[in-house]
């Protein structure tokens, strides 16, 4: 006869309650409680990162807004517009909001969309982490990530990170449950979770350099399940057909788009406005930055980074061991490895610094500076998730044997997330410091201009240089296409060769297209003012005699 196993007892030798190590996916309104909470995070970072002027510290935030309103703010306007290196999804999303003065000028046109974005990320990391780990569990996964002070500053600008964190999540989830689908031969759930994953992959594809590798690794994942199953391969292939074509269409779509507009299909990459360019243009000659040609420190450079957006100080180093540890036990535990999914920015961004030009910059490894520190928050989904698969195998192997110290380690986890997430905000995290330190001379100088901008007759055309400074604009509230700017061809190339004929003023900053011009041709212009910033290109101002 098998002896009955009793239920461990507290102290005072009343029995505890076994404890669920459940895995379940979860229904849809498990779900709702975590996006509320998230909306209140959401507003709250809003309000504290408007009371501080924080929206518009980072110079690529103030460039998506600028590229956003150009499409219809300009004097040739439309899909060229669109163009350059980066790519279209994030200012298509910000194109309704942009179109409004006070959003464009104060930053809010590109929180509305990020903030969203964060919201969506929020319910979906909870719903992964459902497939993998016990509600309790998934639980901290869910707050880990919600309440982490980078991804909360970033959830209120115009940058790309929190969109595409919420393209990985969802995209990843699908994955996850068109797997299920596939192994359970439900065709119905294959298909639409098939179509679902193209349109998310095409939006990937078209928000960051990293969802082409993204997309082709769901694509290459689901493909070798589908075509392993007998049952589903010959009635899945319509959702297949679709998803294989969304899959192929965005790249194709943008090497067509560069190669109509700018004549080179491969503009992105090695045109004047590519990372290999603006490395160039910055880099002293013969020096290269952290983990050039060096997988291996570009790796702990990647890793190093990740572990200080994820974590105050030094703890960032448990974290990503926790991580990692939960990465073996998915593993041997045969749990869902379609999550590895979620990695994918670890190797594409040590090969990006390793040969493709990407530099990074932290302050506890050389040079000691500020660059590119948020690419760390893309591996916040995973180092949340699989960190947590690694509390809840501990936790199980605990429960035998000190029922109490297991009992203890949910609870005493969500202190630690809370204590964390309090010193982050305290030392200023890394990406809003970064943020900070780097926008210091750009936004007294941008001011300045403005300042003097403002001081033009209204309606007036203004011949200037937008792309590197298109922030004095819009600090001043001046329409774009109030500009005679690159962004429309022959106006610009005609403005450029007789400026004092086509501009009633003109703005001309040291080594732009525009001061080269003014030297050329300095016939019938009167210069007002001279505007010199420390780390700063020298602005002069010119009113035209002739126009």
């Amino acid at each position: 006869m098998r002896a009955r196993r009793r239920s461990p007892r507290n102290e005072t030798g009343n029995q505890l309650e076994p404890l669920s190590f459940a895995v379940l996916p979860s229904k849809r309104e498990e779900a709702m409680p975590f996006a509320i909470a998230a909306v209140a995070f959401a507003f709250i970072a809003l309000i504290v990162c408007m009371g501080r002027d924080y929206l518009l510290l980072y110079g690529d935030a103030v460039a998506h807004l600028g590229i956003a309103r150009r499409i219809l703010d300009t004097r040739n306007p439309g899909l060229v517009q669109l163009g350059g290196v980066w790519l279209p999804m994030p200012h298509l999303l910000m194109l309704p909001f942009v179109q409004k003065m006070q959003w464009w000028q104060n930053g809010l046109a590109g929180a509305w969309p990020s903030l969203f974005c964060y919201v969506l990320s929020v319910a979906g990391i909870y719903r992964l982490a459902r497939r993998m780990v016990p509600p309790q569990w998934a639980t901290v996964a869910t707050i880990f990530y919600a309440l982490n002070p980078n991804l909360l500053y970033l959830s209120t600008t115009a940058m790309t990170e929190p969109l595409f964190l919420v393209i990985v999540i969802w995209a990843t989830l699908l994955s996850m449950e068109c797997s299920d689908a596939i192994r359970t031969a439900r065709i119905v759930a294959v298909n639409w979770r098939l179509v679902a994953l193209g349109l998310l992959i095409f939006a990937a594809v078209m928000t960051r350099y990293d969802g082409w590798i993204f997309g082709a690794a769901v694509w290459c994942v689901l493909t070798w399940k589908i075509f392993q199953s007998e049952k589903v391969r010959s009635r899945a292939m319509r959702g297949f057909a679709i998803f294989t074509i969304l899959t192929i269409a965005g790249p194709i779509a943008w090497l067509a788009y560069n190669q109509h507009f700018f004549h080179d299909a491969l503009d992105f990459m090695r045109g004047p406005y590519s990372a290999l360019a603006i490395e160039n243009r910055t880099s002293a000659a013969g020096s290269h930055h952290p983990g050039w040609h060096n997988p291996f420190w570009a790796a702990v450079l990647y890793l190093r980074t990740a572990q200080l957006d994820a974590s105050v100080w030094e703890t960032g180093f448990a974290v990503a061991a926790a991580a990692i540890a939960g990465v073996v036990i998915a593993v041997r535990r045969k749990l869902d490895l379609v999550s590895i999914l979620l990695w994918i920015p670890l190797p594409f961004y040590i090969y990006s610094i390793a040969f493709g030009s990407i530099p990074i910059f932290i302050p506890p490894l050389q040079p000691h500076s500020y660059y590119n520190s948020r690419y760390g928050v893309e591996m916040l989904p995973a180092f949340a998730i699989f960190s947590c698969v690694f509390l809840a195998w501990l936790q199980q192997r605990c429960a035998s044997w000190q029922p109490i110290l297991a009992r203890l380690m949910h609870p005493i986890a969500l202190l630690l997330i809370a204590i964390n997430t309090v010193f982050m905000m305290y030392w200023v995290p890394l990406v809003l410091k970064e943020a900070m330190v780097n926008s210091t001379t750009r936004i007294a100088f941008e001011q300045a201009v403005a300042n003097e901008l403002k001081t033009f007759p209204a309606g007036v055309p203004i011949l200037m240089y937008n792309s590197d400074h298109i922030g004095a604009l819009q600090r001043a509230g001046i329409p774009l296409k109030q500009t005679i700017s690159e962004t429309d061809y022959d106006s610009w190339k005609a403005a450029l060769a007789d400026p004092a004929k086509h501009a009633a003023y003109v703005v001309a900053m040291v080594g732009d297209p525009v001061s080269a011009a003014v030297e050329a041709h300095p016939k019938d212009l009167t210069e007002l003012v001279v505007l010199c910033t420390t780390g700063q290109p020298c602005a002069r101002f010119y009113r035209s005699t002739h126009f």
